[in-house]
């Protein structure tokens, strides 16, 4: 499996609006951190998260997390 294009080397913390929300796994997405179709004809997809209330998320951008789509810190090491 190919490794994703790192977005960014720090998570991106946005207050969220209750709803679903495509998150980009591959890196490849100019609408950080969603997805906008550049994962096609890859083996990457989006991840479907449903927000059920307004809360702030820390989006990983460096799409190398192990609790995507959320920051674990990975990009400390990167």
């Amino acid at each position: 499996m190919s490794k994703p294009n790192i977005a960014a080397k720090f998570p991106k913390a946005i207050e969220m609006e209750p709803g679903d929300y495509y998150w980009c796994a591959c890196g490849k997405s100019a609408n950080q951190p969603f997805c906008d179709g550049s994962h096609k004809g890859s083996e990457f997809s989006p991840k479907l998260i449903k927000i059920e209330e307004k809360k702030t998320i820390y989006w990983c951008m460096c799409k190398q997390t192990k609790n995507p789509p959320f920051c674990d810190g990975t990009h400390k090491i990167l």
